[in-house]
């Protein structure tokens, strides 16, 4: 499993590092603090040891003494043939707006540069702008919407993708 150092900013060193069973309490935690329909426990665990196509990241920060604080996000999608599904993106409200996120899509890119994908695909709320910003920034389009996908609020989807994949440039 690809496991990295990465830099969302000048002064912060993130380990984007494959999740454990030992990490769930630490991801639910931030699932149930970012979503209003959270994933249960059960979910993130198939995520982790049943599902071939998964791949579950959590990042922690590095200091001089090596990581630190915790898990402050992670990431789930899946590589499915040809196809890149962005799933489950979420990091702590204090880390948020400090690249994290970020890293996180240039870290699922650059996966998929391993493999022959011809396009990222995922689903967000239709008032979840701050993401939708997010993902326009590296390319991702509109494409359509689901209706009353969402639920607790119920709310639209709006479908993006990032085709054709730009492997050259993912980070």
């Amino acid at each position: 499993m690809l496991d990295m150092d990465v830099q969302p900013s000048s002064n912060l060193t993130l380990a984007i590092k494959t999740a454990e069973p030992c990490h769930l309490d630490q991801i639910l935690e931030i699932e149930q603090e970012a979503f209003s329909a959270p994933w249960t426990r059960g979910m993130f665990d198939a995520e982790i040891v049943g599902n071939p196509f998964s791949r579950l990241f959590v990042a922690m920060p590095i200091g001089e003494q090596g990581p630190h604080e915790g898990i402050v996000g992670y990431l789930c999608y899946w590589i499915v043939f040809e196809e890149l599904r962005l799933l489950n993106l979420a990091v702590k409200p204090s880390w948020r707006r400090q690249g994290v996120a970020r890293r996180f899509v240039q870290f699922a890119l650059h996966d998929a540069g391993s493999q022959p994908i011809e396009r990222a695909l995922l689903e967000v709320r239709a008032s979840n702008t701050a993401a939708q910003s997010l993902y326009d920034g590296f390319g991702f389009r509109e494409y359509g919407s689901r209706a009353g996908y969402y639920t607790n609020p119920k709310e639209d989807a709006m479908l993006m993708r990032l085709e054709p994949l730009d492997l050259e440039n993912p980070l």
